[in-house]
């Protein structure tokens, strides 16, 4: 198919606005459907919201109390879709949640009014038979062809109950899905960038104005340097910045709001011996996680608590810290402390404002918004990392009427880069890639697997030993894979490497950290 701007290549089809997973994503899609696509983020990909989450595609058990059925279903759906096309950075998880008479509903929600108008002497109580049928729903709502289903878990016998309270006695366990979500953002940018998207990173938009058929865009990059762009359409998808760039730097009045609302998480030493996960549901209607992460650790979140200021000051909090100890401590037989917690991230979730009383029950689907005084400017508000590819898809279709030679829908099952290999090998490529390179210790193969699937080759090509991957900068992080960081993965600074495209941050020291900062600051490129 012919480029749709190929009469005047100086100017873009369509310039988005955010490096995170929902700005990605749409460029991935329009630069597959032939448009001219450049993207603008301001810092480092997935610098903010698509680094904090949970890391899950799911469908969101809890939201069917909302009667969500829809964002529920559409969630559910696109599971085994992503999962095909990603079977490096993401893949199943069986979830074991306990019972107890004491479990509750978050007051505010539609299942909660309504089990107390019908059974009062529940008093907000989440009986077993509503989660049995919750679970019979999640199951059969999507359809599921990789995943099995719930089944129920007898805790007097089955030995995900070694790290339980005894007096938890039934358990109910069903499947979701893990995501890399910093990777996924990053794997789309390349993607985008692979059909002819111009990624731009560390690139601020200080303006934009329309001039008859064409945004004209300044953008400014790290260096201080002003570029300007011109561009058929405008996709704002900045996130918990969104209101932001509408107000101060489109000067576009809107009348939607985004809700900010703060995920707090916290990471400690692994707290049990299995591969399963923990869904654990507290008696002030709020449900956190707790999931066996980067081998040796335990992920435990998440908090919904209103944010307040810059997006960029969100942290975790003494009082989250101590709250999601707490809530976990609640059913796990070892306590968990703050002396536990060795690394603590948040996020702040841009929800779209639908007037909920609580953070807890606005909603997390996605509102797009189009404005066509002029050349076309979308917005989008909200959405959740599992429906990213529903997104984009849902956002070309909006734009498509101004874009008369666009491409047809295509990314469903479409994998992403190393992603190309079918779900049931994931299990066999890291002992594969040992065998080709037999001086990776089991660690180092896994890792590489599960950052670049069948890429991982290329970083290593035709190394005998570790020397041949130069510089060892500490916990399998080579001089080879910083090379190749740089040159096709964007990034530029250690944070970059150590908390984005990787997690290794957890494992070096502060010393390793800033020796590698300073190899990549000082001179060291991309061969």
């Amino acid at each position: 198919m012919a480029n749709p701007s190929e009469a005047d290549p100086d100017i873009y089809d369509l310039l988005v606005i955010g490096g995170g997973i929902n700005g990605c994503g749409i460029a991935r899609d329009a630069a597959g459907r032939g448009l001219r696509v450049a993207l603008a983020e301001k810092g480092d990909l997935a610098q903010a919201t698509s680094s904090s989450s949970t890391k899950l595609f799911h469908g969101g058990l809890r939201y069917l109390e909302f009667f969500e059925f829809g964002l529920v279903r559409k969630a559910l759906m696109e599971r085994e879709t992503l999962l095909r096309a990603m079977p490096h950075i993401s893949w199943p998880l069986r979830f074991v949640l306990p019972f107890h008479p004491g479990m509750r509903f978050d007051s505010d929600t539609p299942t909660s009014r309504l089990v107390s108008t019908i059974m009062p002497w529940m008093r907000g109580r989440r009986p077993a038979w509503l989660i049995r049928l919750g679970l019979f729903l999640y199951d059969h709502l999507g359809g599921r062809e990789l995943l099995p289903g719930t089944r129920t878990v007898d805790l007097r016998t089955d030995p995900v109950a070694a790290p339980l309270q005894d007096q938890f006695v039934r358990a109910y366990e069903y499947s979701d899905c893990w995501v890399d979500d910093s990777r996924l953002v990053v794997l789309n940018a390349r993607d985008a960038a692979e059909r002819g998207a111009t990624i731009m990173t560390r690139t601020e938009v200080t303006s934009a104005r329309r001039d008859g058929d064409l945004w004209r865009i300044t953008v400014t990059g790290a260096d201080g340097v002003e570029k300007h762009i011109e561009a058929r359409g405008l996709v704002n998808a900045g996130g918990p910045w969104v209101g932001d760039i509408l107000a101060d730097r489109l000067h576009v009045q809107s009348r939607e709001r985004v809700r900010l609302v703060r995920g707090s998480h916290i990471v400690t030493r692994r707290l049990f011996d299995h591969d399963k996960c923990y869904f654990f549901q507290g008696t002030d209607g709020r449900i956190i996680f707790a999931i066996p992460y980067e081998i040796d650790y335990t992920l435990i979140g998440t908090t919904d608590q209103e944010h307040h200021g810059s997006p960029s000051d969100a942290v975790c909090t003494p009082e989250e810290q101590d709250y999601l100890c707490d809530f976990a401590s609640r059913y796990l037989k070892k306590p968990v402390t703050r002396d536990d917690i060795v690394w603590t991230y948040s996020g702040v979730r841009p929800l779209y404002d639908d007037g909920a009383k609580s953070a807890t029950a606005a909603t997390r689907d996605y509102v797009l918004s189009t404005d066509e005084q002029g050349p076309v400017l979308l917005n989008v508000f909200g959405g959740k990392i599992t429906t990213y590819r529903r997104l984009a898809e849902a956002a070309l279709a909006r734009i498509a009427p101004h874009f008369p030679r666009i491409g047809a829908p295509w990314t469903a099952g479409v994998a992403l880069p190393g992603g190309a290999f079918p779900v049931e090998k994931a299990k066999d490529l890291p002992a594969d890639l040992k065998r080709e390179y037999p001086f990776l210790s089991n660690f180092w193969a896994l890792r590489l697997v599960r950052a670049y699937g069948i890429e991982a080759r290329d970083i290593l090509r035709d190394a005998r030993s570790a020397d041949d991957l130069g510089r060892d900068f500490g916990a399998t992080l080579t001089e080879a894979e910083l090379r190749w960081l740089m040159a096709r993965e964007y990034a530029r600074t250690a944070d970059d490497v150590v908390w984005r495209r990787s997690k290794l941050g957890l494992k070096l020291t502060p010393e390793q950290i800033a020796a590698i900062d300073d190899w990549m600051t000082n001179g060291h490129r991309p061969a």
